[in-house]
């Protein structure tokens, strides 16, 4: 699952951070008090069961865990390197797949005749030279002001900034009341971020923008409450798909900075400030982030299960899963150190923010620690090997489509199998699919999405137990998809203990948007998102195969292959009976 869209690339930042301090009691508190953590790691216990390593075993037609932990083991290995979209880990783990369809009989929907769609992914890294003075004081990258690079459907402005001696105005707050083109010719126009909850919200994308092409740049005052990451893009390598004629050639540089330095420019407090009002300072400004290829393919991994019915084998029922993520971090930390101080400061891995232990739990964490330790030496770790985000979904995919390739009787529409690179970069894979499809858009009747759904335990999630399942839209768009679900769910001998709570309306978490399914419901294609939720183990290196609920996964991916049955031999496609949105329009929890 995507941590925050592009910004992920900061995660090594945070981990490092969190093993510094596994062992440092102070009495700051702690953010994430209020979320109780499991009274022994989850790891250890698990550990205790499975290997660091296995050799895969040969697999069978049904859906297994031992099928599961076979695949997961090759696929998220340390030899995959975290498989990051445009890295040869990840053309690595999509060879793997590719295999692994042809293998089943599956027939090829990528690009000539192959499984394989590539993505014109690029990255790019910030310019040497980058600099920003407010009177002539000059300002901290990272720490007072971030320079942002273009990202499509995120960040919308120019990649690159020239601005000398420019004027300052105030232009009013995103989504709110703000100047006019005019107003902000030539001038650094500062911008409150958008409110949501009473709070600022640092997703400044999910705002309505200003449209000011005149601007020398828009200057965002939400750099205060941004996550880590946001301060590391400056020293982060970003990937985004690289249409030239989609990047700005000119209009406004866009900038991130702190309330304090917003209030500089302007001269006064932002509190009370009417849009259009002057600054009192001259700000100059550079700098440009430079695009350049990626170091291998990034490629979605795309096959068919031929329907049996000639009426509706032109139909598809699809399947979905992403097959990349985050590659490796700069430096090593302590593996067990980690994992002790997410089980008991950070349940929900990157989801929350680091803290520094006060003394009990600093006891606590040293407890765990030695505890693990006990089992075996000290182990150094840098790949984010992605076992669960989404190396669970994507085994599971492969699961289902072997039990339909094996299985005698075909459903009557066609499957279409979808295993997505470069989802962790801002879903730009399901991006590209669903804007460029290999199949006709308007023939794909559902997208079933998984994303994490290898950790279940209830004492690693909330409202986890052996039958847990979170589901997010299966009503947005289609209500005969949501009771189709809850009906075949009913006659089941253990029904799965489906938690809608992630898919109410607002909800701060903002998982709707934060997953592949959402490029094709902005398309009107009916969708359901499948996870276990959050862990510590989120998006940390530990996130690794021996970790892993496989009993649970196989349950999960028997009720997907059942729900993708049940929909495909339907008589009538699904009456797509919700509220259709912009598919170009920002997402909406």
């Amino acid at each position: 699952m995507n941590f925050h869209r592009s910004i992920a690339r900061g995660l090594p930042a945070l981990a490092a951070l969190a093993a510094a301090q596994a062992c440092a009691p102070a009495p700051m508190q702690d953010p994430s008090a209020s979320a109780p953590a499991p009274a022994a790691s989850p790891a250890a216990a698990a550990e205790a069961m499975l290997p660091l390593k296995y050799t895969a075993r040969p697999t069978v037609a049904d859906i297994t865990p031992g099928d599961l932990m076979s695949r997961l083991y090759v696929l998220a290995d340390d030899s995959m390197m975290g498989r990051q979209a445009g890295h040869i880990g990840n053309k690595k783990g999509t060879d793997y797949i590719a295999a692994e369809f042809q293998r089943m009989g599956l027939e090829p929907a990528g690009q000539n005749g192959t499984f394989f769609q590539t993505i014109p992914l690029a990255v790019t890294r910030l310019g040497d030279g980058a600099a920003m003075t407010v009177d002539g004081a000059a300002l901290r990258v990272g720490a007072d002001w971030v320079p942002l690079p273009y990202t499509q459907g995120r960040f919308g402005y120019a990649p690159r900034l020239r601005a000398q001696n420019a004027q300052v105005v105030f232009g009013g707050t995103l989504g709110g009341a703000m100047i006019t083109d005019r107003q902000a010719a030539g001038k650094v126009v500062v911008m409150l971020p958008p409110v949501q909850g009473g709070q600022p919200n640092y997703r400044i994308w999910l705002a309505p923008q200003p449209s000011l092409p005149s601007a020398a740049a828009v200057v965002v005052a939400s750099l205060d409450v941004s996550p880590q990451g946001i301060r590391n893009l400056p020293m982060a390598q970003q990937a985004g798909l690289t249409d030239p004629s989609q990047i700005p050639s000119t209009g406004p540089g866009g900038v991130l900075v702190t309330r304090a330095v917003a209030e500089r420019m302007l001269g006064a407090p932002l509190d009370g400030l009417q849009p259009g009002a002057a600054g009192r300072a001259r700000v100059n400004a550079s700098f440009d982030y430079a695009p350049r290829p990626t170091d291998a393919p990034a490629r979605n991994v795309v096959a068919i299960l031929r329907g049996s019915d000639p009426a509706l084998r032109g139909q598809y029922v699809g399947i979905s899963a992403h097959n990349d993520h985050e590659g490796y971090a700069d430096r090593p930390v302590d593996h067990d150190s980690l994992i002790a101080y997410n089980t008991v400061m950070r349940p929900q891995g990157a989801n929350d923010q680091p803290g520094t232990p006060n003394a009990a739990q600093a006891t606590r964490i040293r407890a765990l620690r030695d505890s693990m330790s006990a089992l075996h030496p000290a182990r150094r770790d840098s790949i984010y090997n992605g076992a669960d985000d989404d190396g669970s979904g994507t085994v599971t995919l492969m699961e289902i489509a072997q039990r339909m390739a094996a299985s005698g009787t075909r459903p009557r529409r066609s499957i279409l199998f979808i295993s997505h690179t470069a989802e962790e970069s801002g879903l730009l894979g399901s991006q590209w699919f669903s804007d460029h499809p290999t199949v006709p858009r308007d023939s794909i009747v559902t997208v079933l999405n998984m994303d994490m759904v290898g950790h279940g335990r209830a004492s690693e999630v909330g409202n986890g137990g052996p039958y847990s399942l979170q589901m997010i839209g299966s009503r947005r768009l289609s209500t005969q998809l949501g009771d189709l679900i809850d009906a075949l769910n009913a006659r089941r001998p253990n029904p799965m203990q489906i938690d809608y709570s992630w898919d109410a309306a607002g909800h701060p978490a903002n998982r709707y948007c934060r997953s592949d399914h959402f490029m094709y419901a902005r398309h009107g294609i009916p969708i359901t998102y499948f996870s276990l939720g959050y862990h510590p183990h989120y998006h940390m290196v530990t996130d690794e195969p021996q970790y892993i609920d496989y009993e649970h996964m196989a349950r999960v991916g028997s009720f997907l292959h059942d729900i993708a049955t049940e929909v495909a031999n339907r008589p009538a496609r699904l009456v797509v009976d919700g509220p259709r949105q912009d598919p170009n329009a920002p997402c909406r929890q």
